[in-house]
């Protein structure tokens, strides 16, 4: 069983998020997805995009979740995803939230989104 526990420190405006995982879970899978968007779309994108990671950073085996723009071309963005195994990376997918934006930012592309997992090498522990 996986315990979250988020502690919100306002003077600080900052979260703390502590999670303890089982000691044979050492896995960690993160993908990085990147999306390149049609100027038309790009404020619709961010407000669809941004609904999506605030649900996806309460799954209960996601490690982390970044949805970052491009410095220098603002229609290209990346989703960093971060999950404590397979399971919940796969699960993440079967999400009423993922499948939503899934659907409402299928034709804001300006080409496929393009996802590429990776194996973490250091932090060698989560």
């Amino acid at each position: 069983m996986i315990f979250r526990r988020r502690y919100r420190f306002e003077f600080l405006n900052l979260y703390v998020i502590i999670i303890t995982l089982p000691e044979n879970i050492y896995t960690m899978i993160v993908t990085c997805v990147h999306i390149h968007v049609k100027p038309e779309d790009l404020k619709e994108f961010i407000n669809v995009s941004t609904e999506n990671h605030l649900a996806s950073v309460k799954e209960s085996g996601n490690l982390r979740f970044d949805f970052v723009q491009q410095a220098d071309d603002p229609t290209r963005f990346m989703l960093y995803e971060a999950y404590i195994s397979e399971e919940a990376a796969a699960a993440h997918k079967n999400t009423p939230h993922y499948l939503e934006w899934r659907d409402r930012v299928q034709n804001m592309m300006a080409e496929p989104r393009k996802g590429v997992k990776y194996n973490i090498l250091r932090p060698d522990t989560i």
